[in-house]
């Protein structure tokens, strides 16, 4: 062989033989986490024996003899699967993000440490029942059992090995209980309501007038959307299924305080806040055929890989008043008990309730106090100390009013101005609470009453309820602490200095909440819509609700199975992937009346025979989603500040409706082109012109041949490391793309900004279904899969099966889970 030849060979070997040891140590770093789920495993702490059984999924059931044990044991199996995914959250809600990251995350840790997650836990954990500070100290000391005996990085995590490069001296702490309940806070946070609606509106105020403003919030359609409660209001002081109603007749100061809001991370929702929803319905007996009730739920969230929500099953052994749980369902790893699912009697879920929790209030500091009520009132003060990896400490100073921290104080060169320089956060969740006994109280609740003495305790985040149970009742109940005020309606900020606004010492009571037991309709539907007609109910819970276009749909299809038979848990699947586009009957109409030359006309030709339905091979669901987009965009962008812009959504579906009959409104008009008023449609030819443009370069000019598929993907990212900005790290954790069905405000909710393309923002983060007459029969999925660690098979083999909608067997008996177990760990003390 020539010498450059052999020369040429050496050299490949050398670098074959350095691939296969840096892969040989990859594969070993990445094995060495993966948790031990045969055999037996000492556990110091245990009172008895415990055993685990998985199956094919890697879904858990725990059973065990006492609560203290069932739930010690659940917090090392949340370690075992996701302590990174815990550990990373945990630095999120304390603020100290930038201990891991460096000064890149310094931004999201002040934001946090200036509303003070961590104070509000800290301060709420003595509040709770005894029994629950017992079971999350339980909890704790599993996930430390962990810790104990996985003592080096690389033996806890992909993740820390990586992060070692960054920063090798990191060693996690001991979990606490109040590292469990702070995570309770980053759920309250992801599910507020419209405090972006009201720096929204402030922000458009500064470039319109208030009636156009108004304009972009219309009210909710009472009259084409059905509330949740169609029945009931308040009467002698509560809420009474059967009565009847009686009928009546600064720019600078907000754009800081929103780029505030904006700093706070992501946990369990995405940044586009408008795709954040649920679906959540129940089915009485009369309508299925059982006999007995059907109920599902899909929380709609961010995407995120790990998942946020971890299956399993938590089981006593033998029921009794000392240890009462058999509950299965889903959990959030870092947190003890099930969050949305089934006992042995008993099934639940949530959506948002989104009542009106939080307002902005202009404030006017001089020095260190600021004006209220004539008097100039001393400032609450703390100092705050940030660690950085690599870098100094820094320290901020966090100021507030009786009103709450002032949120425009923690971006670096802020400059407020005006008469109102400043802007303080009233929020429900910076009160303790105690929503950790209320998950208690959930799992063991056994019937209708048990169940609405545990909502009771859920005060923040406010959800709807839906409740199932084997005896054949269904029901609704709203909780949550809704605060009452003085004057003004939440929609706006409003002056903290006068008073007029302040909330109520007390918010509204319980028993005043809505509440419905086996309506008369047989069913019970919540995907965010308004609770109830205001008509029929005070006070005010808010008047930024979803516009009920999912759960009109829902309605109709529940309507439409009963009248052609009796509702399987099969109809209840098929209705969580319905993929209507609900708002195309009314725009469709408008966009064929008008005038359309060239090639534009061929893909306007493929809305003519359109069934509506989103499914990844549609041609025309990709075109009317790119005229959306652009009809959008071209409409409003150039109205409204950047941070106003539309993303899309059921709002935007309402504004356009009424857009639609008005042709000269001065909406239409693009007020950057000079000497020219475009009217309605104008803007309709444009948009149609831009979306066949923009498809035709993406996907071909073969207009029969676009794939709504192709344009709608889904990318899992890390929640963390997924979004380094290094190539090679990404792919170790990031998953994708999936070709995904449906879009937002379809029940299928997988949600998409119109701002920046077509890819998915928010989905429907797991599905389930619950078969009250057998409930082993019920079925769940969950976005990803059971385990954390990146390469184990539990990782996301979830993925594309919840992508085809389809769900698998959520077993809780103990028979079938035995039956079905593919490992089984057996934990002794």
């Amino acid at each position: 062989m020539p010498w450059p030849l052999r020369w040429f060979a050496r050299v490949l070997t050398v670098l074959l033989v350095l691939a296969l040891v840096l892969a040989g140590v990859l594969v070993y770093t990445v094995r060495k986490s993966f948790p031990q789920v045969d055999g037996t495993l000492r556990l110091p702490g245990l009172s008895r024996p415990v055993e685990i059984y998985r199956d094919k999924s890697g879904i858990p059931h725990i059973y065990a003899d006492s609560p203290a044990d069932l739930f010690m044991a659940q917090g090392f199996v949340h370690a075992q699967d996701r302590f990174y995914e815990m550990d990373f959250r945990r630095h999120i809600t304390a603020g100290r993000l930038s201990e891991l990251f460096g000064a890149a995350t310094l931004d999201n840790d002040k934001a946090i440490r200036t509303m003070g997650w961590r104070r509000v836990a800290e301060q709420e954990l003595p509040e709770l029942a005894i029994q629950t500070q017992d079971y999350l100290a339980a909890y704790a000391k599993g996930v430390n059992a962990w810790l104990s005996a996985n003592p080096n990085a690389s033996d806890r995590s992909l993740e820390y090995s990586v992060l070692k490069v960054q920063n090798g001296s990191y060693q996690p702490e001991q979990w606490t209980s109040v590292d469990s309940l702070a995570w309770l806070k980053a759920m309250a946070w992801d599910l507020r309501s419209n405090m972006e609606d009201e720096i929204d509106r402030a922000l458009a105020l500064t470039k319109l007038p208030k009636e156009r403003v108004e304009q972009l919030y219309p009210g909710y359609p009472y009259d084409r959307h059905a509330p949740i409660v169609t029945e009931g209001a308040i009467d002698q002081g509560r809420f009474d299924q059967r009565a009847e109603p009686r009928l009546r007749t600064s720019p600078t100061t907000l754009a800081q305080a929103a780029r505030t809001l904006d700093a706070v991370p992501s946990t369990m929702s995405t940044a586009d806040r408008a795709g954040v929803g649920s679906n959540s319905w129940v089915v009485s007996g009369e309508h299925t055929e059982s006999g007995k009730p059907l109920l599902a739920n899909d929380p709609h969230l961010s995407a995120q890989m790990p998942s946020v929500w971890y299956q399993a099953g938590l089981h006593c052994r033998k029921l009794s008043a000392e240890c009462p749980y058999d509950v299965t369902g889903f959990t959030f790893s870092g947190v003890p008990g099930v969050i949305i699912g089934h006992t042995d009697k008993i099934a639940w879920g949530f959506t948002n309730l989104g009542p009106d929790v939080a307002d902005l209030f202009l404030e006017k500091v001089t020095g260190d106090t600021y004006l209220y009520k004539g008097e100039q009132v001393k400032l609450e003060t703390r100092q705050e100390q940030i660690k950085v990896a690599g870098g100094k400490t820094v320290t901020i100073k966090v100021r507030g009013t009786r009103h709450g921290p002032l949120i425009n104080e923690v971006m670096e060169n802020a400059r407020p101005s005006g008469e109102a320089n400043a802007v303080a956060l009233q929020w429900t969740a910076l009160m303790p609470g105690r929503t950790a006994d209320a998950i208690f109280a959930l799992n063991r609740a056994g019937d209708w009453d048990e169940f609405r003495a545990a909502a009771a305790l859920f005060e923040v985040p406010a959800q709807n309820l839906v409740y199932a149970d084997t005896s054949g009742r269904i029901g609704y109940q709203a909780p949550g602490r809704v605060p009452v005020r003085e004057g003004g309606d939440g929609t706006w900020p409003v002056p903290g200095w006068t008073g007029e606004y302040d909330w109520k010492a007390a918010p509204i009571p319980y028993d005043q909440l809505p509440s419905v037991e086996n309506p008369a309709d047989g069913f019970i539907v919540t995907a965010n819509n308004a609770v109830i007609d205001p008509d029929r109910y005070q006070p005010l819970l808010t008047k930024d609700w979803a516009y009920g276009y999912r759960s009109q749909r829902i309605r109709e299809r529940i309507e439409a199975a009963v009248k052609n038979g009796k509702i399987d848990a099969g109809t209840m699947a098929d209705i969580q992937r319905d993929d209507r586009n609900e708002f195309a009957d009314t725009l469709i109409p408008a966009l064929m009346r008008v005038g359309l030359a060239g090639p534009s006309v061929r893909a306007r030709d493929l809305l003519k025979d359109w069934d509506r339905r989103q499914g990844l091979g549609s041609a025309p669901a990709a075109y009317f989603n790119a005229v959306w987009r652009h009809l959008l965009k071209l409409t409003f962008d150039d109205d409204l500040p950047e941070a106003a812009h539309p993303a899309g959504g059921d709002r935007w579906y309402e504004v356009v409706r009424r857009l639609l009959d008005a042709p000269d409104d001065p909406y239409w008009d693009d007020t950057a082109t000079a000497n020219v008023t475009e009217t309605r449609d104008d803007i309709l030819r444009q948009a149609m012109a831009s979306a066949y443009q923009e498809l035709a370069e993406t996907l071909g000019e073969d207009v029969k041949a676009w794939r709504w598929g192709d344009l709608h993907t889904l990318e899992l990212t890390n929640g963390s490391l997924g979004t380094s900005g290094i190539a090679p790290v990404e792919a170790l954790f990031n998953r994708g793309p999936l070709a995904v069905p449906g879009g937002k405000d379809a029940v299928n909710a997988t949600g998409w900004n119109v701002q920046n393309g077509y890819e998915i923002t928010a989905v429907p983060s797991m599905r389930m279904v619950v078969d009250l007459s057998d409930l082993d029969r019920s079925q769940w999925i969950n976005l990803t899969g059971a385990s954390g660690h990146a390469f184990h098979q539990n990782y996301w083999d979830q993925a594309e099966l919840w992508a085809k909608g389809e769900l698998l067997p959520m077993l809780s008996k103990p028979e079938s889970v035995r039956k079905a177990a593919a490992h089984t760990l057996r934990l002794t003390p």
